[in-house]
This record gives C-alpha cells, sequence and structure tokens, in this order.
C-alpha cells in the first residue's frame, strides 16, 4: 500500500511539472511585470554603423515611475560619456567633458 501510494504521489508531481511554457506566455508575464514595477535596470550593448565605422556603447537605463529615466552611454572606444536625464524640471542631454590630453 505504501508503495502504491508513493509511486502515486511521484508521478503526480511528475506530471503537474511538465506543462509547456509557450513563447507568448513568457513575453505576456515579462511585459506584465514591467507595467506593474514602479522602476527597473537595464543594460546593454549598442552598435551604430555610420558608413564604415562602427561604434559600440555599453548602456545603462535606469526607470521610475511616472515616466523618470536615465541613460547613460559610454563609448567603449574611448570611454566619452553622455547621460540622457529626463525628470519633472525636463529633458536634458549631458556630456561629460573629456579629462584626457
Amino acid at each position: 500500500m505504501k508503495k502504491i501510494l508513493l509511486l502515486t504521489l511521484f508521478m503526480l508531481l511528475t506530471l503537474t511539472g511538465c506543462g509547456e511554457y509557450k513563447l507568448e506566455d513568457a513575453v505576456k508575464e515579462f511585459s506584465k511585470d514591467v507595467e506593474n514595477s514602479k522602476s527597473y535596470k537595464l543594460n546593454g550593448t549598442m552598435e551604430i554603423s555610420s558608413g564604415e565605422e562602427i561604434f559600440t556603447y555599453n548602456i545603462d537605463t535606469y526607470f521610475l515611475k511616472d515616466d523618470y529615466y536615465k541613460v547613460i552611454l559610454v563609448n567603449q572606444t574611448n570611454n566619452h560619456e553622455q547621460v540622457i536625464l529626463k525628470n519633472k524640471d525636463g529633458l536634458y542631454v549631458i556630456t561629460h567633458k573629456s579629462t584626457q590630453l
């Protein structure tokens, strides 16, 4: 009797864990989480192709509810940094002056 009960319990746990998780379900769940969040941070890399040159940037993005955000772009080649900032006072693009000689 114990063996049958354990076997049944094992099969029940195995079968309930084998559901199909579709890409559409993952996208819906992620979209819902983003819409309900108060803030989030994203990191990434961006490549810009301009003619024959390719510029690569590291990007950090911070978002706060009510459409406040900060985007930091750093050029991987020369470490040139730009910041895009939107807050209650307006939208700003800040370019840091390089201290390299």
